[in-house]
């Protein structure tokens, strides 16, 4: 419990927060669907909570998909700042199983990572999403599971190459337990 509440833990969560804000709010392309964009942003939020764990990953998103709602200015859409929090979440846990913080992600990284994401892609946004835009905000329920499924979609994809690539490059960068000798 300790670690989850680390200092370590705190900042990643600011950083993955504002780097969630920037790639939600400035490298967002329209898809045709509307209010629903093609971001690379939960691919980073996936490494995140990856490597920092659930809380860090909730938290990152849920602060980061509120400002990037907040600096469009028509208020904030909590049913999809909550729904980004529980991918952040989902995956954390998720990825308690692997060991990309030690330098381990392989092919099993890759497949447990993917199956993850989108397993958490598709309860955020085909479930937690379209269910509370519809209980605080009276949407249409086919609006709303189009928005979902739209969203589920291409966050899976994006996710899959950028949260793969990401984690990827992060676990070689980590030396290897016993591959660094003393010298005389």
């Amino acid at each position: 419990m300790k670690r989850m509440f680390s200092v370590k833990t705190i900042v990643a969560t600011g950083i993955g927060a504002a780097l969630f804000f920037v790639l939600g709010r400035f490298v967002a392309i329209p898809s045709p669907v509307p209010n629903t964009n093609i971001s690379i942003q939960y691919g980073l939020l996936a490494f995140i909570a990856g490597v920092f764990g659930p809380i860090a990953g909730a938290l990152a998103g849920l602060i980061g998909h509120f400002f990037i709602d907040f600096s469009y200015g028509w208020g904030i859409w909590w049913s999809w700042v909550i729904a980004s929090a529980v991918f952040g979440c989902l995956m954390g846990l998720v990825m308690f199983r692997l060991k990309i913080d030690e330098g381990e992600f392989g092919l099993k990284g890759i497949i447990i990572f993917n199956i993850g994401q989108i397993v958490s892609h598709l309860v955020a946004w085909v479930v937690v999403a379209p269910v509370l835009d519809i209980l605080m905000y009276q949407e249409p329920a086919n609006k709303v599971f189009l928005q979902g499924l739209t969203g589920a979609g291409i966050n899976i994809i994006t996710t899959a190459v950028v949260g793969t690539l990401v984690c990827i490059a992060y676990s070689k960068a980590i030396p290897k337990k016993g591959s660094l000798t003393e010298e005389d």
